[in-house]
């Protein structure tokens, strides 16, 4: 008797529970959600085309050299690469002395060796990009209670990477009339900042691209708001996946030799069985 009103007890919250997620099914097929500020004015990132993209793409060092000018005079300042050391940047065309004056000019975390207290140092191209902030308590205090990200892998976080890098950079605008007017308490708070790229409408960061010139291009390049956030888009795709070309260049050569080993096995598969055809029907005979 117990055990039939354990199985009937079973039997009743499995119906129950079978009930419920019909109904939300159901509710949610029939009864769409209510449309919110985030929902109506999110823009999907505008595409961006680089060098690199593509199965024979390759990386454009010039634009990675530009892409970096912009890091390490704009984003730096709040943002790090963690997982990026100076002598990365030979990849991009610098050659060790350029490497070790670049390391030099930021200032690495250190121990002072006659006392072994915490103090810095001038780089060494061994070295990794430092923290601009040495906690995320100080992260907040100067970054309106947000802490930057990391960018190391920026664009394989985040869906279309480097489109939304691009967008995100190009995108901050004032809040448009429409959705004040659509909803009247999605007003951007203070200190933030209204960019329809970002999932919801309002960042704490501040535009950092806000004026042609504002980095010097030592190749020459016009430096505009929109050249600059590409530029950077296409470093921080180096930054993400920095074996990119070398991948590529051994991946064609590992797709041919396997296309060759299975034409040889085919063929070496129709020799091998085609005797042992041509031997039964010899025996059938």
């Amino acid at each position: 008797m117990t055990r039939i009103l354990g199985i009937l007890v079973g039997l009743f919250f499995c119906f129950a529970l079978s009930v419920s997620l019909f109904k939300g099914v159901y509710a949610a097929a029939t009864d769409p959600a209510a449309p919110t500020a985030e929902s109506v004015f999110h823009k999907h990132p505008r595409e961006l085309s680089l060098a690199s993209d593509g199965a024979f793409g390759r990386f454009d060092k010039r634009q990675l050299q530009r892409g970096f000018q912009v890091y390490k005079e704009v984003c730096s300042a709040c943002h790090s690469l963690r997982l990026v050391a100076f002598r990365d940047l030979k990849a991009l065309g610098y050659n060790d002395d350029e490497v070790k004056a670049i390391a030099k000019g930021f200032q690495v975390p250190g121990l002072d060796p006659a006392t072994g207290e915490v103090n810095t140092r001038p780089g060494l191209a061994t070295d990794y990009f430092p923290k601009p902030f040495a906690n995320d308590i100080a992260a907040r205090a100067a970054n309106n209670n947000a802490v930057p990200p990391d960018l190391s892998l920026m664009t394989k976080a985040r869906e279309d990477g480097q489109s939304y890098v691009y967008s995100l950079l190009t995108g901050f605008q004032p809040q448009p009339a429409a959705l004040l007017k659509q909803f009247p308490d999605a007003k951007t708070p203070p200190n933030l900042h209204y960019n329809p790229y970002f999932p919801n409408l309002n960042l704490a960061m501040a535009p950092p691209l806000t004026a042609e010139g504002q980095v010097g291009y030592k190749d020459g390049t016009k430096a505009t708001v929109d050249q600059m956030a590409q530029d950077v888009a296409a470093f921080l795709v180096w930054t993400a996946e920095p074996k990119l070309d070398k991948r590529k260049q051994t991946g064609w050569p590992v797709l041919g030799f396997l296309l060759f080993a299975t034409v040889l096995a085919y063929l070496s598969k129709k020799q091998i069985w085609a005797g042992k055809h041509d031997a039964g029907e010899a025996s059938a005979m």
